[in-house]
């Protein structure tokens, strides 16, 4: 079953459900969305350096250290 399938089955599921039911389907796939995103973070801090890496990224754009890659790559 691809994921247009999946889509389509879940809709017809959720167009059944009673007021109370759907905010509680609501807040299970709320639920898994902000799981993937602590999943997603848990990732990037494994990378060694990272956190420091990106503390001094986000530093350097402050400061107006850093170029829009459209003035880099211009044929994009």
């Amino acid at each position: 079953m691809n994921t247009t399938q999946i889509r389509s089955e879940l809709k017809e599921y959720i167009d059944k459900l009673s007021p109370e039911k759907l905010k509680l389907a609501a807040d299970f796939f709320q639920n898994l969305d902000n799981q993937e995103a602590i999943d997603a973070t848990e990732e990037l801090l494994k990378i060694p350096d990272f956190k420091s890496a990106f503390e001094k990224a986000n530093q350097e754009v402050k400061e107006g250290k850093v170029k829009n890659w459209r003035d880099i790559r211009n044929d994009v």
